[in-house]
């Protein structure tokens, strides 16, 4: 499943101390990505996080994968 993450991920100041969380909720995509990290299926996530969707994780792999794509600039 293809998500772009700008859909679903978002950074408040105010919430989370700007972390970025999945839209509506307050779950951090760090906390959606350790998960995944430690192995588990979206369907598991899911079943613990019942707010959240398949999209929305796939959301977080799609705003990882951006980051890794980050090139910083020789000076």
């Amino acid at each position: 499943m293809q998500a772009n993450w700008k859909d679903h991920i978002v950074s408040t100041p105010s919430v989370l101390r700007g972390k970025p969380r999945i839209k509506g909720t307050r779950i951090p995509v760090s906390l959606v990505l350790g998960y995944l990290a430690a192995g588990k299926t979206a369907t598991e996530i899911t079943n613990e996080f019942p707010d959240l969707t398949g999209e929305q994780i796939a959301a977080c792999l799609d705003y990882a994968r951006e980051l890794s794509e980050f090139e910083v600039a020789a000076a």
